[in-house]
């Protein structure tokens, strides 16, 4: 009785199913996409003030995801950062999945033809030929586990190194100057940026080396199956398959397109729902204080429902879609299947097939059945990629908008919808000069970044030695002169004169403790190797909690070097603490002291006070602590109606301050 060899000619009608890849980068349309922008520039004393700043009054449009030429462009652009160069190890990684893939190759092309013989031997019960294959098929089998474990090593590392290289440039434009802080508080457009810099990140990278393998390796073993069916059975079985794969192709290409779109979608309502329930976790206290758990719940659900209502719709497309791939590329394609592979076979005209026999006919229509399976499924792998360009659309969609958002912030550039009647500011107009032991503001008008205007002109300067109380009504704007003289809000007008970064010193009412040692937290942002290069030693940081009566902690907590989750094991008052001991440390010409001791008890806050008038670190503090006015030579008072008043303290000022 003959073999049944129909299992495998079902596999290989599979060939005929596909759609092949390219055929989505030919019938794709090009959608185009603009925002107008401005810029405006500012210098003052040869010095160019770097920020320049935009407003957009209506959010730009985005651009769907799709596989179109910009989606091959802006994968192009990021192809290139993440393979810097033909010489780098990224490409070297390539070279050697690429070699695997053709050893891989060999290797299936080896296994057909010694399993064929195999059964060839088991069939015609030649058995010392059978036990000689069989030792030759297993003496080969670790070479070719090697070979597929060598694969599967290259193309993980090559995960690996591709989404380093990604995450490296992103993050040296993200943390560049204060573009994370203007990214989440001066621009409207991400909102979601943890999202986008981790999980898109890596998916895109993965998508990347995905596809790189799914059409390296099936384009490989298309151009060698076809060769070789080619070569002994004639073109029209090969070239009716390609036929039908590239017309089903075409048809499931028009098909997909709303595949980058919904993947897009879905990874920012991901986004949104992650960034809620990280805001959740990041005010649990302050929720809890208010008992807001049932209003945070509606929240939450109100976001996941949205991302819900997307997860759906996107299930029933890919249902849909489901259906007709298997329309297109199992049923009709049976049909063509059989037919292509029929020609040969019954054709009276053909060379080899017509003068073989029986048995002969058999191993032929066995052997060249297998490869029609391996044809299948290379052709396969193939359809996969086509699904996996369409993700990739997507994820780089999303990788190139976040990009375009640093890369206009670092420039100085952001979008965000200003107030009504603020259509005459000019964000970025001001001048910036750097200038030691000096902070004048000439004719500048302390303005919100959305363009509400607190004061019209502001104008006082400060020198060194000049210890300043800034006071006020909440909403007056003492924060927002802050954050312009920090450089961190736009400069609308006037001239702005500071010194240099490192000698401007901020210490908030909440400090910030960061992950690491008692020492990191004194000699933030400086590490412990930054800090032992300046000469700071040991001593002289026990000396700065000393002034600031903690020397407790070094017993309490295992010294210097201990590690802990300081924003749990400290109290409110030596958080406070620990940021003066810190301001000690960097000891520069100004401090900006926020409201940061407003629980520190009156004679600690005194002595600490009182030592930064001792090492020559001028003031300018933000207090409702009557206490403090005797540290201080001048006031500024914010009227909170637009108005202000800067003068030096005396008897009187003092009575009226308090």
């Amino acid at each position: 009785m003959a073999p049944n060899y129909s299992k495998y000619m079902t596999k290989g009608n599979a060939a005929a199913v596909a759609g092949l890849a390219t055929a989505l980068w030919i019938y794709a349309r090009r959608k185009q996409s603009s925002t107008q922008i401005s810029r405006l520039n500012g210098s003052a004393n040869g010095k160019i003030d770097e920020v320049q700043y935009l407003i957009a009054e209506k959010k730009p449009t985005k651009a769907k995801a799709q596989v179109d030429r910009k989606f091959f462009r802006q994968l192009w652009s990021l192809i290139r950062i993440i393979v810097p160069g033909w010489a780098s190890k990224e490409s070297g990684l390539l070279v050697l999945v690429a070699a695997s893939l053709v050893a891989r190759s060999m290797c299936d092309l080896w296994l057909i033809a010694n399993s064929t013989k195999i059964e060839s031997a088991i069939v015609t019960m030649d058995k010392p030929l059978f036990q000689k294959r069989l030792l030759k098929f297993f003496l080969a089998m670790p070479l070719i586990s090697i070979v597929n474990n060598v694969l599967k090593y290259s193309i993980g590392d090559l995960k690996i190194r591709l989404r380093t290289n990604m995450t490296r440039r992103l993050y040296d434009e993200y943390l560049k100057k204060h573009t994370y802080y203007r990214m989440s508080n001066l621009d409207t457009r991400i909102t979601n940026a943890d999202q986008l810099l981790t999980t898109d990140v890596d998916k895109f990278c993965e998508c990347v080396a995905d596809l790189y393998t799914n059409l390296a390796k099936p384009s490989l073993d298309i151009g060698i199956y076809v060769y070789k069916l080619t070569t002994t059975l004639g073109g029209g079985t090969p070239m009716m398959m390609l036929g039908y794969l590239i017309v089903s192709g075409v048809l499931l290409t028009h098909l997909r397109k709303p595949v980058s779109r919904l993947t897009a979608q879905e990874q920012k309502l991901e986004g949104e729902f992650r960034h809620i329930n990280a805001r959740l976790i990041t005010y649990s206290e302050e929720v809890a204080f208010y008992n807001g758990n049932q209003r945070e719940k509606t929240t939450l659900l109100s976001s996941y429902t949205k991302l819900l209502k997307h997860l759906r719709k996107f299930l029933k497309f890919r249902v849909i879609m489901g259906i007709v791939d298997n329309l297109v590329a199992k049923y009709f394609a049976s049909c063509v299947g059989f037919w292509a592979v029929s020609i040969p076979f019954l054709s009276t005209t053909h060379a080899l097939l017509s003068k073989a026999g029986y048995e002969d006919r058999q191993m032929l229509y066995y052997t060249y059945g297998r490869m029609l399976v391996k044809l299948a499924e290379a052709i396969g792998r193939v359809v996969l990629a086509g699904r996996e360009l369409s993700r990739l659309a997507g994820f780089t969609s999303r990788v190139t908008e976040l990009r375009t958002v640093l890369d206009e912030i670092n420039a100085g550039k952001y979008h965000r919808t200003m107030v009504a009647g603020s259509e005459n500011l000019h964000p970025g107009a001001g001048r910036l000069i750097f200038k030691d032991n000096l902070i004048k503001f000439d004719r500048v008008p302390l303005v919100t970044p959305n363009g509400d205007v607190l004061i019209k002109e502001l104008s006082f300067e400060i020198h060194s030695g000049m210890n300043v109380l800034v006071c006020g009504p909440n909403g007056a704007g003492k924060s927002s002169l802050f954050r312009c003289l920090g450089e961190l809000w736009p400069i609308f007008g006037g001239a702005l004169t500071k010194p240099p970064t490192g000698k401007l010193f901020y210490i908030p009412q909440k400090p910030y403790m960061m992950l690491g040692s008692l020492r990191d937290q004194l000699t933030y942002p400086h590490s412990a190797t930054e800090a032992a290069r300046r000469g700071a030693v040991d001593k002289d940081l026990a000396d700065h909690l000393e002034r600031v009566q903690l020397s407790y902690l070094l017993e309490r907590e295992g010294g210097l070097d201990a590690v802990a989750d300081w924003l749990d094991v400290l109290s409110g008052g030596e958080k406070q603490r620990i940021a003066m001991a810190r301001l000690f440390y960097h000891a520069p010409q100004f401090a900006i002291l926020d409201e940061c001791t407003s629980a520190v008890s009156v004679d600690v806050e005194g002595s600490m006070y009182s030592y930064c008038r001792e090492v020559g670190i001028t003031l300018l503090t933000v207090s409702h602590r009557k206490s403090l006015w005797r540290h201080h030579e001048y006031v500024l008072h914010l009227d909170g109606r637009g108005a202000y008043d800067f003068k030096k303290i005396d008897a009187e000022t003092v009575e009226f301050g308090s």
